[in-house]
């Protein structure tokens, strides 16, 4: 029975004294009330009174009922009291209680809050170990190299102290990463101590090579010169050599793909136009590659525009960059043994190091000029050379940077051969005697008088960048013995340039990197009597260059068809996966020095047809 229960039925019905009270928990201690209910039993008494009321003297009668109703009331009253008393006993152990599951519910949150805090910290530290031992000694080795640069600029080591510093850095044969990768957050000062004590080196193993180049893959990329470098430096490298890279900043750059990028705080100044300029020094790791950025102050606007060639100040823009690249260097205290430069956008670098730089401290070095082509040499008048501190006078000469067929101007890749110790000229099926005297485009006097310098070396493209296998491009990787991942490369292709997604239209893919290789008025023949028969197409451009831009767009308006796509600017990510989701690649022929789009496509499992059958594969 209740409490209620026993409480209730001894409470007066008066409105005055009414009340309840709460059922509450059960597990709460109260004190039961005593029974305020009589038992009644057979004789007739009530707790061993007679039901039936005694006789009474008449006389007393009314005193008897007075005296009674007094003890009723005292008793009753007594009784209230009592139970008012267990009531606010009651009340007060119900709020104790209450207070203390409102602690209890305020320390669980702070317990849960902790925890949270705890795991968070357990998800840091891990994210932060992964990071960590997710660097492989490559990666550990060029974040060092980079600091060190730093130290120089600011003044901290000498040159002298900072060359055997790298050479200690790229011969140890201790783990880099057991050892550094965890001080590499520590300031200049403390690390540069680590630097010394860990100075104990092994033998040399390979050469130091620095690229001083105006593309790399995948940061900017207009041609073939973006994956060669990059290709080719992650080859050397994988054979023990240690290689660099030095870009200009361009305002384009995609610098989601470098790790660690940093600005060294050091003054770096290079001579232009007969004054010192000022310029910020940019560092990072791309694809295990150390990279160093240039980007000039009061020439801001040099690299800060749409497309990097084809401007008119092209010779003053790379021109600046080559000195600039160079005066790093000497400051820097590096002394590499290679310094390899491309097409004519940095082939001055060749006479300016012979002229200056080679008694700073490098003559130890050579010059090594690769040409993807001779088609483009950049003529201009020899007073400009004057620009980055060379003497027109002594250059203007038929030995040296006067231009054959033009001889009032100066011909700035005919000069990097000149003065280059080696020079590789690209080509995948031409002997050199054949490019000499058919393909030198004027150069054929100079290209005779150093032939024996000069070496031809086949095209090609990184594996392990163009493997669908592995490709990170793709939305899903396949592989020759399972193909089913091609299908949804064709379907998200189909998405992406916006045409219907059928499974049985033919999808041809076509990289179009200049429209010179292209007869387009034949292309758009092919084009249209394809699409008739339900083919689909999706074109890749190259926006940089304003001729293949603009003749992609006439292209367009001429066909006007719902199954042909174009993409005006080159991506790489659509490049990848062009190659994978086309049934077909169309190329302007199977000889393809540049991009290696038959190599690519075989390898991407799409059939490579030549523009000149084209229409017959297509029917």
């Amino acid at each position: 029975m209740s409490m209620a229960t026993l409480i209730n039925p001894a409470i007066p019905s008066s409105p005055s004294r009414r009340f309840s009270i709460p059922l509450t928990n059960p597990n709460s201690h109260f004190v039961k009330a005593p029974s305020l209910l009589r038992c009644v039993r057979k004789n007739g008494e009530i707790n061993g009174l007679s039901r039936t009321p005694p006789p009474m003297d008449n006389g007393g009668e009314d005193d008897a009922e007075t005296s009674l109703e007094e003890s009723s009331n005292v008793e009753l009253e007594s009784k209230n009291n009592e139970i008012w008393r267990l009531f606010k006993e009651a009340q007060q152990n119900i709020l104790y209680l209450n207070k203390q599951r409102v602690k209890a519910v305020d320390e669980l949150n702070k317990a849960k809050r902790e925890k949270q805090l705890l795991l968070n910290k357990i998800e840091q530290l891990e994210k932060e170990n992964k990071r960590v031992s997710g660097k492989d000694n490559l990666v550990v080795c060029w974040e060092l190299l980079l600091r060190i640069d730093s130290m120089v600029l600011g003044g901290m080591v000498s040159t002298e102290e900072a060359s055997k510093l790298r050479r200690m850095v790229i011969d140890s044969k201790v783990s880099l990463v057991d050892v550094f990768s965890g001080l590499l957050q520590q300031r200049d000062a403390e690390l540069l101590t680590e630097l010394r004590h860990f100075s104990e080196g092994s033998k040399r193993k390979g050469y130091h090579v620095i690229h001083i180049c105006t593309e790399m893959e995948p940061l900017i990329s207009v041609g073939p010169l973006a994956p060669y470098i990059t290709g080719l430096s992650r080859a050397l490298q994988r054979k023990g050599h240690l290689v660099e890279v030095i870009l200009p900043k361009y305002a384009s750059l995609d610098l989601d793909e470098v790790q660690g990028l940093r600005e060294i705080e050091a003054d770096s100044y290079s001579f232009f136009n007969g004054q010192l300029h000022g310029n910020r020094i940019w560092t990072g790791v791309v694809r295990g590659i150390g990279v160093t950025f240039i980007q000039p102050l009061y020439f801001s606007s040099f690299f800060n525009r749409d497309g990097i060639y084809e401007h008119p100040d092209d010779f003053e823009r790379f021109t600046y960059f080559s000195r600039a690249s160079l005066d790093y260097i000497a400051k820097s205290g590096k002394q590499p043994d290679v310094l390899h430069l491309h097409n004519w956008e940095t082939a001055i670098v060749g006479p300016l190091f012979w002229d200056i730089f080679a008694k700073q401290g490098l003559g130890n070095t050579r010059i090594l000029l690769t040409c993807q082509g001779f088609d483009s040499q950049c003529l201009d008048e020899p007073d400009k050379l004057a620009l980055c501190g060379l003497d027109p006078g002594r250059l203007h000469r038929p030995d040296r940077f006067q231009d054959t067929t033009k001889t009032h101007l100066v011909n700035i890749l005919k000069g990097g051969v000149v003065y280059s110790n080696k020079v590789i000229v690209m080509s995948s099926m031409h002997s050199k005697g054949r490019i000499i005297h058919s393909m030198s485009h004027g150069l054929e006097p100079t290209l005779t008088m150093h032939k024996e310098k000069l070496l031809v070396a086949p095209y090609g493209f990184d594996n392990s960048t163009w493997d669908p296998s592995t490709d990170k491009f793709l939305p899903v990787n396949y592989s020759t013995e399972n193909m089913r991942g091609k299908y949804a490369c064709k379907v998200a292709l189909q998405q992406q340039a916006g045409i219907a997604t059928h499974a049985s239209s033919i999808l041809v893919g076509c990289i179009i990197s200049e429209v010179s290789g292209f007869d387009l008025e034949k292309l758009k023949a092919v084009v249209r009597n394809a699409t008739r028969e339900g083919a689909q197409f999706v074109f890749l451009g190259n926006g940089s260059v304003s001729t293949t831009y603009r003749a992609l767009r006439s292209f367009q308006e001429a066909v006007e068809d719902s199954n042909v796509k174009f993409f005006y600017n080159y991506d790489e990510a659509i490049s990848h996966l062009v190659f994978a989701g086309s049934d077909i690649i169309l190329c302007h022929s199977f000889h393809d020095p540049l991009l290696q789009v038959p190599l690519k496509a075989l390898r991407y499992g799409a059939a490579p047809v030549s523009e000149a059958s084209g229409d017959n594969h297509l029917r």
